[in-house]
């Protein structure tokens, strides 16, 4: 029996690492298409090459932004530094005002609403607040990037403990689980795939709304840096910083919450084989 399971779980195994290498090398031709369309508009000559300009002229300001000063990692070291203080202080905050919206119904009726309102408002919209309140400053730039992100994260967590099971609580109550021990036991646990949704989807806006707070007033960063292409007309520049962008998105989309969402999809079951 124990041989048997074992060719099971590398039988398992092996289909998982064949699906991953399909996987990748799908990626791979898509992007490669993309990149021949890309060369093929450029071309055509349909726009001038300092407004569209081909991939080796993006590649080569990509090359020049790491190499040439280092300006780009410079740039990319500054804005997440700034979206960790910003993206910290909102995780806490909003994981708090989640779990109080999701089991006292009085915060829910009262906090909740307007929580519920805010989450519509685009974080552009707290660019004028921010210099209003902190001027041209770092905190105003947090500000934004906390504003950001907070709603997502306390709606994802509120959406989790309303969704937690009723069996779970009645019978952690009937093995003597109560206050905080509840909570950090049987509640958060059962909440955590609407919790984690909740917190990606959270980062997600908070990566946009630092982009747009760090418009505010010249600093070295990313978003300075979009600015500074289109001030010279520098389309090279402001594509290359895009891919930059992009790219620093999926690492912490893969690195981070990628094995996260896998190990609560585990947990839970939920994983297609």
């Amino acid at each position: 029996m124990p041989k048997a399971i074992n060719a099971v779980a590398v039988v398992q195994n092996q289909r998982v690492r064949q699906i991953a290498q399909n996987a990748w090398v799908r990626r791979i031709i898509f992007y490669l298409l993309l990149l021949l369309l890309w060369d093929t508009i450029c071309a055509a000559g349909i726009w001038p090459d300092y407004l569209f300009p081909t991939p080796l002229e993006v590649w080569n300001a990509l090359v020049n932004g790491f190499v040439g000063g280092g300006l780009y990692l410079q740039a990319s070291l500054v804005s997440l530094q700034r979206l960790a203080v910003g993206y910290g202080i909102s995780l806490v905050i909003g994981l708090v005002l989640g779990l109080l919206i999701g089991r006292i119904r009085l915060v829910e009726q009262t906090l909740g609403s307007v929580i519920l309102g805010l989450q519509a408002l685009p974080s552009v919209c707290w660019l004028p607040l921010a210099i209003l309140w902190f001027g041209l400053t770092e905190q105003a730039i947090i500000f934004v990037v906390i504003m950001g992100a907070l709603f997502s994260i306390t709606l994802g967590v509120d959406a989790g403990v309303k969704n937690t099971s009723p069996i779970y609580l009645k019978a952690a109550r009937n093995l003597g689980s109560r206050g905080i021990g509840l909570y950090t036991q049987v509640v958060m646990p059962a909440a955590m795939p609407a919790i984690l949704n909740g917190l990606k989807q959270g980062w997600t806006f908070a990566w946009r709304s630092l982009m747009a707070g760090e418009l505010l007033f010249f600093t070295l960063s990313l978003g300075n840096l979009l600015e500074t292409g289109r001030d010279l007309n520098d389309a090279s520049q402001v594509m290359s910083v895009m891919v930059v962008i992009i790219v620093i998105g999926v690492a912490i989309d893969s690195l981070v919450f990628g094995p996260l969402e896998r190990r609560v999809r585990d947990r839970w079951g939920l994983n297609r084989r």
